[in-house]
């Protein structure tokens, strides 16, 4: 497999035995939601920060008319 190509099926059981050992079956389940909680957090900041950027172009070609 080449660089960049993405993670396989072996490199998420991996991953996944892993973190199962490091913080044991009882903590997967709240480390999971923190984890999905973040990147939706992560995502909505993006989609907001592009409205913002794209609201400030608008007021920009408008001042120029």
């Amino acid at each position: 497999m080449p660089f960049g190509s993405g993670i396989g099926f072996w490199e998420i059981v991996l991953i996944l035995v892993v973190a199962l050992i490091l913080f044991g079956p009882n903590k997967l389940p709240e480390l999971g939601r923190t984890i999905g909680r973040s990147m939706r957090e992560f995502r909505q900041a993006l989609g907001d920060m592009g409205k913002a950027f794209s609201l400030d172009e608008e007021e920009d070609e408008g001042k120029k008319q």
